[in-house]
């Protein structure tokens, strides 16, 4: 299945709405239906006298949160997609459950140069947006568990950012666990590199395949460097400071992985690839490669969104017949396939601000109560980490709950 844009639009100007939140091209991969054409939507400002800082909403678990970027270089391989790039390069974020850092800055949702760019790219005047702010301090001491904690790794869709997901993120890691988020880089757009280089797309959907296989890589990659890191190594290239504490904080014989849209492609097709992945999630992302017909033997979940599910997407169908192992298919209701990123609780904030029309905003995160969304996201696949990860059991995942009733479970 190949992803499809609007007739008459540009790869460009489709992305014009959806980037300047910071996530990804491919809204019509992992649905069933032609995407509107957004291309004479371009951002416009009110005359706001002082920028708007749209705000995340904070992680409900008990551990205090930090982040570290790591610039990371694969010199097995040469870019796949700029070849005069000689090696690979990634930004990779580690987040971590934290000691008390008031001191260390909160991290910006995009860092300085990649946020600049996206202003850039969609037409938005200087000072009209401020850049959201997580709640992960940069650097500060790491809350080391004795024998260290659970990991997940997350992969954003074509077109978004390690940053698109820090909702779910953030939640995870409040609740004790070590989460490294990767931008694909050529794939991701903006990446933003220590020397202040900003690499962007330099992709078109109908590679989405081949988008995969790189990106599996990738993440093969990572797992590597987080074992030479845990073992008291430093990989970032320019072997920049680590949080005092890192070492021996990952438990990296639990390992899951989430991701959205292609991100959640290579979430399946990464698991069928390694081992080392013991669960995964797909957030709303039709699927890629071989494991479509293979399967996988280990625990996953599907979550759609209102209109995609087994019926209207055959890989799933065709993924979802071939699980040997504990899974679920699950549906957020009156979701859109923007609902599965940060664009969820972004995007109501901001459209004021922009003129961005009623129902652009309801084609891009549906018509469920943005908060209630999140709410139920981060259930979910928190109970789902704890449960393959932990062996923690809440039987959340059991049946429906009057708690969540935003959450579908598909037979």
């Amino acid at each position: 299945m190949t992803p499809r844009i609007p007739k008459g639009s540009s790869i460009r100007s489709f992305r014009r709405l959806v980037l300047l939140v910071g996530v990804m091209l491919c809204t019509t991969v992992g649905l069933t239906g032609v995407a509107p054409a957004y291309a004479d939507l371009a951002p416009t400002a009110t005359g706001a006298a002082q920028a708007l800082r749209p705000t995340l909403p904070p992680p409900n678990g008990e551990h205090r949160i930090g982040v570290v970027p790591l610039h990371l270089v694969d010199r097995s391989r040469t870019d796949p997609w700029v070849p005069s790039h000689p090696v690979r390069e990634l930004m990779v974020s580690l987040w971590y459950p934290a000691q008390r850092g008031h001191a260390r800055p909160l991290a910006p949702w995009l860092p300085p140069g990649a946020w600049a760019r996206f202003e850039q790219d969609n037409g938005v005047p200087p000072g009209v947006l401020a850049v959201p702010l997580t709640h992960g301090r940069t650097n500060a001491p790491v809350d080391r568990l004795r024998g260290g904690r659970p990991v997940v790794l997350y992969s954003p869709g074509l077109g978004g950012t390690r940053d698109s997901n820090t909702v779910l993120v953030e939640e995870l890691v409040s609740r004790g666990y070590v989460v490294a988020t990767i931008d694909h880089t050529h794939d991701s757009s903006p990446v933003e590199f220590p020397d202040g280089r900003v690499e962007v797309g330099a992709l078109t959907p109908d590679v989405a395949a081949q988008a995969v296989a790189v990106r599996v890589a990738d993440t093969r990659f990572v797992l590597d460097t987080l074992s030479a890191l845990n073992a008291g190594s430093n990989p970032d290239a320019e072997h920049r400071p680590l949080p005092n504490r890192l070492r021996g904080a990952l438990d990296l014989s639990k390992v899951g992985m989430f991701g959205h849209s292609l991100g959640g492609a290579t979430a399946a097709e990464a698991m069928f690839e390694d081992r080392r992945i013991k669960a995964g999630v797909n957030l709303d992302g039709t699927l890629f490669g071989p494991v479509v017909a293979a399967g996988l033997d280990r625990p996953f979940m599907l979550v759609g969104a209102q209109q995609h599910d087994r019926g209207t997407d055959p890989t799933w169908a065709q993924f979802w017949a071939n699980l040997r192992g504990w899974r679920l298919n699950l549906r957020l209701v009156n979701s859109a396939h923007n609902s599965f990123t940060d664009i969820q609780v972004l995007l109501p904030q901001i459209a004021g601000v922009l003129n961005f029309p009623p129902d652009v905003v309801q084609q891009l995160i549906g018509t469920i109560d943005p908060q209630r969304s999140i709410i139920n996201q981060r259930a979910y696949v928190t109970a789902f980490f704890d449960l393959h990860l932990r062996h923690q059991d809440r039987h959340l995942l059991d049946h429906p709950s009057p708690r969540f009733p935003e959450m579908q479970f598909l037979p």
